[in-house]
């Protein structure tokens, strides 16, 4: 009788998962190292190298001074001569400081050098608000990294995703900027969304680039997201479902390479697209997103206009009753949805 072998799971937190996906990539190739500040002995300020140094000691989880811009050209260095260095940007509102390294360097030095060298790095940040940390450590800034060619950008939903992820990116040959919402992370110290913390399999696995996930299916809108926004539009799910509403959620995974064609067939199923992002609303992911569906109209028909939920282009607000209203909700996502589907305005509060 034959028998069939199931891998372990687990349920793991983001970062219990990120970390996880980081030592068992270090067990197996020893080019793997990870410097920044405070990713030693205090494992990362959001936990996603928790652990590794006792494992792996002080000359591959290397704590670093606080100059953004020499570790990060030090990773670079070290990736243009074969290793894989993973290196922690804290919060990814600090890249002001070392943007010469990130889109001069990181991402154009292959191109530069005619493709004689490669850059298989992964720069790891922390992303995203609704914790009260004000303008400068409360933004995602995804799109901005999208927008520059030469890096391809991940962002997970959910601790499965996180560590498939994380695989994937240390083991791509090009420069890959892994960012990570700390309010999903699983942090005993910050409120957080419970669906982040899913089971993961003990082995270790890769998730390929730019394959969108339907997080849930639906027939009557869809609601294109990603990141902690995942969380929140599957709350908002539920809601319309009690409304009489089939909302399909899609979660993005990654936006360089973006799964076009997933967003495509959603929206051809359902004719009508609301985009529920973090990031600033002008020049930023959900216009592209806006735009790759009103360039396919042919093959895509629409019953309503598109709608578009993002943070308005101001600075994140400190006070926590002006953070939850910049910043989206599942209540908004609600409304907006509703209007799509109904053509009714209804209130949208900070729920």
């Amino acid at each position: 009788m034959s028998t069939t072998t199931i891998a372990p799971e687990r349920k793991l937190t983001m970062a219990q998962a990120i970390a996880e996906a980081i030592a068992q990539e270090m067990q197996a190739n020893p080019e793997v190292f990870v410097m920044g500040e405070d990713v030693g002995k205090y494992g990362g300020i959001f936990g996603a190298t928790s652990g590794l140094l006792a494992k792996f000691g002080k000359d591959r989880i290397m704590d670093t001074p606080i100059s953004e811009t020499a570790f990060i050209g030090a990773a670079i260095g070290a990736a243009a001569e074969g290793m894989r260095p993973i290196a922690e940007l804290m919060f990814v509102d600090f890249f002001g400081v070392c943007m010469d390294m990130i889109y001069n360097h990181m991402a154009k030095n292959t191109y530069m050098a005619g493709g004689n060298i490669q850059l298989p790095m992964v720069l790891m940040t922390g992303i995203g608000g609704g914790y009260n940390d004000a303008a400068q450590h409360s933004q995602c800034l995804y799109a901005t990294f999208g927008h520059l060619p030469g890096m391809k950008v991940v962002v997970p939903s959910n601790a499965y995703d996180a560590k498939g992820l994380m695989i994937q990116s240390i083991r791509d040959n090009n420069p890959v900027v892994f960012m990570f919402h700390k309010g999903i992370m699983g942090l005993p110290w910050m409120s957080f969304f419970e669906g982040s913390t899913n089971l993961v399999p003990e082995a270790a696995y890769a998730i390929p680039f730019g394959q969108a996930r339907v997080v849930r299916e639906g027939t009557d809108v869809t609601i294109v997201t990603l990141s902690q926004m995942v969380q929140k539009a599957v709350l908002a799910a539920a809601e319309l479902e009690q409304q009489g509403i089939s909302a399909e959620v899609l979660d993005l995974r990654t936006i360089v390479p973006l799964d076009r064609q997933a967003i495509l067939d959603s929206v051809r199923k359902t004719g009508r697209l609301l985009v529920a992002d973090e990031d600033y609303l002008s020049f930023g992911l959900s216009g592209e997103i806006a735009a790759i569906v009103a360039e396919n109209l042919d093959t895509v028909p629409l019953r309503a206009p598109v709608k578009r939920l993002a943070v308005p282009d101001v600075p994140i607000p400190y006070a926590r009753p002006l953070e939850q209203f910049v910043i989206p909700q599942v209540a908004g996502i609600v409304a907006a949805a509703r209007e799509l589907v109904t053509g009714l305005t209804i209130e949208r509060n900070a729920a």
